[in-house]
């Protein structure tokens, strides 16, 4: 009767973990009328009568099936060869051979190709989830682990099983490549034909999209670039960058001034509106041409958080052969920025500021999370023109991150070329912020500039924002152990103010080339933590990302699994083994990273306990016939009263 309980316990968790993947499978049985048929001579003893896996349905055109045990050690069961055993008593007993018996049964007798089979041990804190893939021929494939469905829905699916069964790239991935072999030959471009400063070369590439809108009302086209040199190519698109920003509403005047002052150089700069022999044509119309075939359409209508921009210029960064420090530049990859949206759960009516904003990827992602939550066009209106807050110091990035929010539909772009810390908190908290998001200037604080240390950073944008708003920030992990006084002092005074509620430790590859180890704290603003408070603290170094030579860092299939856990960890919504999440108070001068909180709570098994026997006498025995007995003989002076 308690084993029955405990079925019932791991049936009902992986009903919860289909519910929170959005998917629908039948339980004990199937709506669907061939595989009810099928699932009638389906007995795991192999008797003919029926046998029902604990889920069943079908996803788009694939059939899920899942076999659950509340005992791990009934996970699965290999025969003689290392294969699933599909003897009658392995099958009914443990999970992955039930799995792949009722796949089997089910490929044989219907319609169905393709079959994703799941073996699922233990609980929500501890357990096993083992994906199968099975074909129309009842082969079988055993697929790497998982810790949610996520993977399944319909909207992750397809790329799932392109990945994961066909080793294919999958569209994603082609058009990273794409992206990235067309910076490639743009930056090459720019070098061979313009002759221009790495600083110059984003600025190029934004300033032609900004013109390239304007062809949408008639008043700029390629054509028109004829290298003229009474009104020159590149005056032609300064000017059309001016009516863009009057058309995007940019004020007040003086910030319009200080972004067309970034672009002057486009229309000032000889060589760039001079007919090159090679091309035939001015360096500027080439840019043009190549940034509309391959660049412009792709930014203009793609509704990713991608930032596409910023990735250029990261590119450009890495062939001039800058790692982004010297220039005070460290990029936030797109997969932390959507994160982060996930992380602060984001709403329809938040009010997001970041004070660093680079070339505006967080506010951008915001944006996107936003609108898909939004019920209405006046909704939708209100968050692209006064919803999203920026500010940026160095003149060139605020002049990239304004016109990368315009390129992607952002109404008015409220963005400040700024010294955030020079900003006073008390007039920042009218913007009346309810979300803070930030990636700070790395190594730039000292016992002599204690305001530039990135925690110092972070405590002025918790004073910026508004009573209990939510905030997070990617630091390196130095910054949470805040070794100075003045760090710690610091952090004191976070705590006195305002909530930490956990920091997430992060691949050490996250700003691939860079050479930074990052974490995201998490913050609520404006209300004091409270002594007894338990916050988290989790280890997310294996979040399913990796390094591809020349490419970078790339989403592996199992990233979306991981980052699915992650969330369900951070709400609560399951428990976690402390090797992944340790829950505890803090104290300022602790090091705020899962590192220092952790340790191994793990009774061991009684194979640990012998194993570990067993390499002690083995070593022992080794160092015995080396002549080093000496090694295991105690030393009586060196033994403490």
């Amino acid at each position: 009767m308690i084993v029955a309980k405990k079925e019932v316990k791991t049936d009902l968790w992986v009903y919860d973990l289909l519910k929170q993947a959005d998917i629908q499978l039948d339980a004990q049985g199937s709506d669907i009328k061939e595989i009810n048929e099928a699932l009638k001579t389906a007995s795991k003893k192999g008797t003919g009568n029926v046998g029902f896996p604990e889920y069943v349905g079908v996803v788009k055109d694939y059939l899920l099936v899942i076999e659950d045990k509340a005992a791990l050690d009934k996970h699965i069961k290999l025969d003689d060869k290392n294969c699933i055993s599909i003897e009658v008593n392995a099958v009914r007993d443990y999970a992955v051979n039930g799995a792949l018996f009722y796949a089997k049964h089910l490929a044989r007798n219907t319609t169905y190709k393709k079959i994703l089979a799941f073996g699922v041990s233990g609980d929500e804190k501890k357990h096993k989830i083992s994906p199968l893939y099975v074909d129309e021929t009842e082969f079988y494939r055993e697929l790497p682990e998982v810790q949610s469905f996520i993977s399944f829905n319909e909207d992750n699916i397809d790329e799932y099983y392109t990945r994961e069964v066909l080793k294919e790239d999958t569209d994603t991935e082609k058009e990273t490549a794409e992206i990235l072999k067309d910076a490639a030959v743009l930056h090459e471009d720019l070098r061979n034909y313009g002759n221009l400063l790495d600083t110059e070369k984003p600025l190029i590439v934004s300033g032609i999209m900004l013109a390239l809108r304007e062809a949408e009302f008639k008043n700029f086209s390629i054509s028109d670039l004829t290298g003229d040199t009474i009104k020159t190519d590149g005056q032609k698109i300064y000017d059309a960058i001016d009516a863009n920003l009057k058309r995007a509403n940019v004020s007040p005047a003086v910030k319009k001034d200080k972004i067309l002052g970034q672009f002057a150089f486009i229309k000032d700069t000889v060589k760039l509106n001079e007919i090159d022999e090679k091309l035939n044509k001015t360096p500027l119309k080439h840019f043009a041409e190549f940034l509309y075939s391959k660049i412009y359409r792709s930014i203009r209508f793609s509704k990713s958080a991608e930032d596409y921009i910023g990735r250029f210029y990261g590119e450009f960064m890495s062939y001039s052969g800058g790692d982004g420090q010297t220039l005070g530049i460290i990029l936030t990859p797109k997969h932390i920025t959507q994160l982060f949206c996930d992380l602060l759960d984001l709403k329809p009516d938040d009010i997001v500021f970041d004070p660093c904003c680079g070339t505006a990827g967080f506010l951008i992602a915001a944006m996107h999370n936003m609108l898909k939550k939004a019920d209405n066009d006046v909704q939708k209106k209100s968050i692209r023109q006064n919803q999203l807050h920026g500010i940026e110091l160095r003149p060139n990035m605020f002049t990239i991150a304004t016109t990368n929010m315009i390129l992607r539909g952002d109404g008015k772009s409220n963005l400040i070329n700024d010294d955030f810390l020079k900003q006073d908190p008390n007039k920042l908290q009218l913007k009346q912020a309810t979300v803070g998001m930030m990636n700070p200037p790395y190594s730039q604080g000292s016992k002599q500039n204690p305001d530039l240390y990135e925690i110092a950073f972070t405590e002025h944008l918790l004073n910026s924002l508004s009573v209990g708003a939510r905030c997070a920030v990617i630091v390196p992990q130095s910054t949470m152990t805040g070794k100075s006084k003045e760090e710690t002092s610091i952090k004191e005074n976070i705590l006195k103010n305002h909530t930490l509620e956990g920091v997430i430790t992060l691949n050490k590859d996250t700003f691939y080339g860079v050479g930074t180890m990052p974490c995201i704290a998490l913050f609520t603003a404006g209300e004091p933590h409270p002594s007894d408070k338990v916050c988290k603290f989790i280890n997310f170094e294996d979040d399913g990302y990796k390094v591809a030579p020349h490419i970078g860092l790339l989403e592996t299939e199992s990233a979306k699994d991981k980052k699915q856990h992650l969330l369900d960890v951070w709400f609560d919504r399951i428990d976690s083994e402390t090797k992944f999440c340790v829950k505890t108070t803090v104290e300022p001068d602790d090091e705020w990273l899962h590192s220092f909180y952790y340790f191994n709570d793990e009774i061991p098994t009684e194979a640990d306990f012998e194993k570990a026997i067993g390499d002690y006498l083995s070593f022992e025995f080794s160092m015995i016939m080396q002549n080093r007995e000496y090694l295991f003989v105690g030393d009586e002076t060196n033994e403490f009263e």
